[in-house]
């Protein structure tokens, strides 16, 4: 009988889960922006040849986590400030949107976890844990995108929150942002449980743009 593992390459393409395992690497901080990506390097890594490398940084490269340049090879992308507020504006768009679409259609259990993640974050400060604080917030982030029933707005939200894991170091999460950001995430919540789509999606745009603020304001560009 196949084994899980033979089933999964089955399923997959190669190219898809090289694309995958760079992807993991590259957001967990193991390549950093601007590093250069050896393709003779992956091949000796993954035990292949150039071609399945080759089409998953091709998809990489869409995705916009990596660029290709002419005459020097792949990178990791490096986001200038500017880059990265622009990239803001859009995920705004998208999350408020998000926010509309699931105060239209919210149930009692969903609304009930969405309380429960602000609760935790809530903990989180009064321990000052950034970490718990941090994956509370995405997890929540990621829920209200994912129960919107619009997964063209989820693919093109997470692209956009992966490109911004590139400039996590410029927006380092400090204890007063993370009360600010929490009473933000009281009212986004609220305005779901309220079922009142325009509240919802005003709460849901104002989040985003705070924190682009705070990004400027990092980069001293405020």
């Amino acid at each position: 009988m196949p084994t899980p593992e033979i089933e999964l390459l089955k399923s997959r393409s190669l190219p898809m889960l090289i694309e995958e395992e760079i992807q993991r690497v590259i957001l967990s901080g193991q390549y950093a922006p601007g590093d250069r990506i050896n393709e003779k390097e992956l091949t000796l890594r993954f035990g292949t040849s150039r071609g399945p490398i080759r089409e998953a940084l091709r998809s990489l490269e869409s995705s916009g986590l990596i660029e290709q340049i002419p005459n020097r090879g792949v990178f990791v992308r490096r986001l200038t400030p500017e880059q990265a507020a622009q990239i803001y504006d859009v995920r705004a768009f998208l999350f408020a949107l998000a926010g509309r679409l699931l105060a239209l259609r919210a149930s009692e259990a969903e609304i009930a976890t969405l309380r429960g993640f602000v609760a935790t974050m809530d903990e989180a400060i009064a321990a000052d844990d950034t970490e718990r604080y941090l994956r509370e917030n995405f997890a929540l982030h990621e829920f209200i995108v994912a129960h919107a029933a619009n997964p063209v707005l989820a693919s093109q939200y997470l692209s956009l929150i992966k490109q911004l894991q590139l400039y996590r170091a410029r927006n380092l999460m400090l204890v007063d942002s993370m009360q600010v950001s929490n009473r933000e995430h009281h009212e986004m919540v609220e305005a779901i449980a309220a079922r009142d789509p325009d509240r919802a999606q005003a709460a849901h745009m104002a989040h985003v743009m705070s924190a682009k603020h705070r990004l400027m304001a990092n980069a001293g560009l405020s």
